[in-house]
């Protein structure tokens, strides 16, 4: 049976993580502005009952900015991990199962990918392509697949020469069927919580993409892009990069805290405890 007690992390993360998605979804509804919404009369203004974040250079409202933001990050970050893990358990498992040079080739190619920063990797990639959400995307699952792949590979080749696996081919088990259907549940915990991490690292990468001017483009709001900006105005108001630093902070924060608790609570180690607390009750 699930439960929050005695996992802090797991309850703190998921808590601020369903602020941030009540944030998403109501932030623009509750301001009551547009987020392109300019009052040139009142840039630059302080966080008041009628701005509750302030406003920006533009006098556009940063509280329905910053929420609209959010869901730009969030769907970038969420749809690039998305993408990655698909690509990356599909090359792990093949590469892991079949070995041989099938997984030499496989791993060199992760190699090669691994040794380019993945900071210089996604500039590339979004520079080759050009700005906008779905490029941004693309270029951060290309640099995160690798992660997923060594993962799953490493599993894959612990799981092969188990007995269910030599049951299935005794079968007449397809290899599709062997790797989807016997193999792939096995690797669905470590994968999960490897996601939920990586989401934060993505936020983080798309803000900082997006801070050196290679995110989405104006006039669409993100969290980089305000921080960005708001570095012009540190003297005359310093809540612009402050609120977005602050917003980039809190949200990897919610996710770091819940992959770690969600990897604690995964670990078999965990289920046995909580397996035998259940049992003597």
């Amino acid at each position: 049976m699930f439960s929050w007690r005695g996992n802090l992390s797991l309850a703190a993360g998921g808590t601020i993580i369903a602020t941030i998605v009540l944030f998403v979804l109501f932030g623009p509804l509750v301001s009551g502005y547009e987020f392109d919404q300019m009052d040139m009369r009142n840039r630059l203004q302080l966080p008041s009952a009628i701005h509750w974040l302030g406003t920006d250079n533009f006098g556009r409202d940063l509280w329905t900015r910053m929420a609209v933001g959010a869901r730009v990050s969030m769907v970038i970050a969420v749809s690039s991990v998305a993408i990655a893990v698909v690509v990356g358990v599909t090359v792990g498992l093949v590469s892991g199962y079949f070995g041989g040079w099938v997984d030499l080739a496989i791993m060199r190619v992760v190699d090669i990918f691994l040794g380019i920063p993945p900071i210089v990797l996604a500039l590339a990639i979004v520079a080759a392509l050009g700005p906008g959400v779905v490029n941004l995307t693309l270029s951060l699952a290309a640099v995160f697949w690798t992660e997923y792949a060594r993962v799953v590979r490493s599993v894959t080749l612990s799981h092969r020469e188990a007995d269910y696996v030599a049951a299935a081919v005794a079968l007449g088990a397809s290899k599709a069927r062997i790797l989807f259907i016997e193999i792939l549940p096995n690797v669905v915990g470590p994968v999960i919580v490897l996601a939920t991490l990586g989401i934060g690292t993505a936020i983080i990468a798309e803000s900082g993409l997006s801070f050196l001017g290679f995110g989405v483009e104006p006039p669409t709001p993100t969290w980089g892009w305000t921080l960005a900006y708001g570095t012009r105005y540190l003297r005359a108001a310093p809540w612009l990069s402050t609120v977005a630093g602050l917003a980039i902070m809190i949200t990897v924060l919610g996710f770091n805290l819940f992959g770690d608790g969600l990897r604690d609570y995964l670990d078999p180690r965990g289920v046995a405890r909580r397996y035998r607390r259940l049992s003597s009750t």
